[in-house]
């Protein structure tokens, strides 16, 4: 008995050690879309935005909800903003375009509305991030919009 618990505890302090050396980041398809937003968040803030739910998504880019795993979903809390950040997690890898194109259809009628409305918002939706890694998209409009992009590669890596 006495050489059965020493092997126990033997294995249970080598669990530790082997998880105390792990990076816990995981690998991108263990990472939620909430996640990848935590991390965006500790760099960006997102004071002026207001979060977006299910329905919310769908509106902005007409996205079937059974595609989609997880996502986060961030717009300007003013009508007179461009500011927009979705991360959005997809259940297959397939369905990425998919989301992109949606997206995109988004991007130009932004464009459209803001092009001679307000030319420095314009100015940010031009300078968007749309890109996918893995099962995830990430839809940035934001004068941090290179921060953004930096946290999520480097979140997904």
């Amino acid at each position: 008995m006495k050489r059965f618990l020493s092997v126990l505890l033997m294995f249970a302090i080598g669990m530790g050690i082997l998880a105390g050396c792990s990076s816990g980041g995981g690998t991108a398809e263990e990472l939620s879309a909430s996640e990848v937003g935590e991390r965006i968040q500790q760099t960006v803030s997102f004071q002026d935005m207001k979060q977006g739910d299910l329905e919310k998504l769908q509106k902005l880019y007409q996205i079937e909800t059974g595609k989609v795993e997880d996502f986060i979903l961030y717009t300007a809390s003013s009508n007179v903003k461009a500011d927009e950040l979705a991360v959005i997690k997809v259940n297959d890898a397939s369905d990425t375009e998919y989301i992109k194109e949606k997206i995109q259809q988004r991007i130009e009628a932004q464009t459209i509305k803001w092009k001679d409305y307000r030319p420095e918002e314009y100015f940010l939706i031009e300078k968007h991030v749309l890109k996918t890694k893995g099962p995830f998209v990430l839809f940035a409009v934001s004068k941090e919009v290179d921060q953004i992009e930096s946290v999520f590669d480097e979140a997904l890596r």
